[in-house]
């Protein structure tokens, strides 16, 4: 008996093993800063990746609660970095122990095998971000009063929950530019994914910035109710309460230029997503179509010959004989 190979495991820090190993380090380095919790001299700089920063307290007019808002600031690149991180294990987390799995058992192609398993973890992402968007809005009463999307702006204060809700949204979509190398996603695919990661960013990050709450806690809604309440927010609500005086400091961004901006943005992005949404849909109807259509048989018919041609004769070893193998009649000749 021949002795068993071993697969060979590859090369420390080369591409293959960074990519197998990715959320093992990832995993490490997580661990990491969290355990500098630990130590009175490292806490006070790993404070500033794991907890929300910039928190701000406001007393009550009898001075018994107190209500914690919090604002922005460079220090939450560090917090954005390390929920990153926490993106990556769980996305590791969900390929392994839920989407290969269910590949085993469907044995799907190389191509239909990439597109489930981006469909199943944007499919687990959105509906993380639709329940928990759905509960920031009922718990702030923007659903009850939209008018406090626009009403006493600029917004220099959020709750922690719009805060957190906007860092793990970035960091999301931050951590989807990586898993695009440790995914090994095919090169036609790269461009398509890029663009709407890159957008997702843009928009969530410039809401942030610019303190409006609208498009980050509604993007997983309906297309239709977003155009909606983005036309209804910054073409009427926020024009009604415009400052001209347009400071970075006190968060004010509420002017004519950033407000039109903003809302083309968002309306190009919508129409481009029906667009794609429109043709992915007439594409479908237009195969099913045609799949539809009965194939019409093809009949080979042969060429019947104009006259009938006489049986020709066979002459084997001297003697005549016809094609289906009787010899011929002789004639006998009369005697004069």
């Amino acid at each position: 008996m021949g002795l068993r190979r071993k697969n060979k495991s590859p090369a420390v820090l080369s591409h293959e093993f960074v990519i197998q190993n990715h959320a093992d380090a990832v995993s490490c380095l997580a661990m990491g800063l969290l355990l500098g919790l630990m130590f009175e001299v490292t806490a006070k700089y790993v404070i500033i990746f794991i907890t929300v920063q910039y928190n701000v307290t406001y007393a009550t007019n009898d001075k018994s609660e107190h209500i914690h808002f919090y604002d922005y600031g460079p220090k939450d690149i560090a917090t954005v970095v390390f929920y990153m991180l926490i993106a990556i294990i769980l996305h590791a987390v969900i390929q392994e122990y839920v989407l290969d799995k269910i590949n085993r058992r469907l044995h799907l192609s190389k191509t239909k095998h990439s597109k489930f398993n981006e469909s199943g973890q944007l499919a687990f992402f959105y509906l993380f971000s639709f329940t928990w968007g759905a509960s920031i809005l009922t718990a702030e009463e923007f659903m009850m009063n939209p008018t406090s999307l626009w009403k006493n702006y600029p917004h220099s204060r959020m709750r922690f929950q719009v805060k957190f809700f906007y860092i793990c949204q970035i960091a999301y979509w931050l951590h989807a530019l990586p898993e695009l190398y440790f995914q090994k996603i095919r090169k036609e695919d790269v461009p398509r994914q890029l663009c709407y990661i890159c957008l997702y960013i843009a928009h969530i990050s410039g809401a942030y910035i610019l303190k409006f709450t609208i498009w980050a806690l509604l993007f997983v809604m309906a297309r239709l109710l977003t155009l909606t309440l983005s036309v209804l927010t910054f073409g009427f609500g926020l024009a009604r309460v415009e400052n001209p005086d347009f400071s970075i400091a006190a968060g004010n961004f509420n002017v004519l230029t950033v407000r039109i901006s903003c809302l083309t943005a968002i309306c190009l992005t919508q129409a481009w997503m029906m667009w794609k949404f429109i043709n992915f849909q007439l594409k479908k109807w237009r195969e099913h179509i045609q799949n539809q259509i009965p194939k019409k048989k093809i009949t080979n018919t042969k060429s019947k010959p104009t006259k009938r041609e006489p049986n020709r004769a066979n002459f084997v070893n001297g003697a005549a004989k016809l094609e289906d193998g009787t010899s011929p009649r002789i004639r006998k000749s009369k005697p004069v």
